[in-house]
């Protein structure tokens, strides 16, 4: 199991050197990991295989100019190669285009009321997320999981800045519709 520094890079020399066993580790401790970030952006399930694949083929052909910064770096770098490789896809598929309207939404004042989800399993939101169309998935993942701004979400998307505004607050309003309804008929809540 990959944990202390000294193990994790290690790890990555021996994979460098072409130590097949040291890939099936590296697979054996971020597949379930990275098949999860993948899934956050892609919902059907034979495209996450295909995505993860072709991204283990980018991590270990790469590998070796991959630069090492201390704990959870390859992590953060393989993480980011799985990304880059879901949004790609995502590109590729013209009928799953990203939703563009028309029109832009008035920039709205957001307010950061936190809601509590603690009563909600983890499977069902991100099996909402999941649900979410493409276009909202895809800014919503940018947004809440990869950190990036919206300027950095319209550069990567090749759409406006108020379209990853308007994208990423109706993806929020959809899941907190979800959860609501979810309170409502399974936990009897609201």
């Amino acid at each position: 199991m990959i944990g202390e520094e000294g193990k994790e890079q290690e790890l990555i020399n021996r994979i460098v050197g072409g130590d097949i066993a040291a890939m099936k580790e590296l697979y054996g401790c971020y597949s379930g990991y990275l098949t999860a970030v993948c899934a956050r952006y892609i919902s059907n399930k034979d495209d996450v295989k295909d995505i993860l694949q072709e991204s283990f083929i980018k991590i270990f052909r790469s590998i070796e100019n991959f630069e090492y910064k201390g704990k959870g770096s390859l992590k953060a770098w393989t993480t980011r190669i799985v990304v880059n490789e879901s949004l790609r896809a995502i590109k590729k598929k013209e009928k799953q285009e990203i939703i563009k309207p028309t029109w832009d939404l008035p920039e709205v004042e957001e307010e950061e009321e936190e809601s509590d989800f603690a009563d909600i399993p983890t499977s069902l939101i991100l099996e909402k997320i999941q649900s979410l169309p493409v276009g909202y998935r895809t800014v919503f993942n940018l947004y809440v999981f990869e950190k990036k701004s919206h300027k950095e979400i319209a550069s990567i998307l090749n759409i406006t800045e108020n379209t990853s505004a308007s994208q990423l607050y109706r993806a929020k309003n959809y899941l907190v519709k979800q959860i609501n309804e979810y309170r409502l008929t399974e936990i009897g809540e609201l």
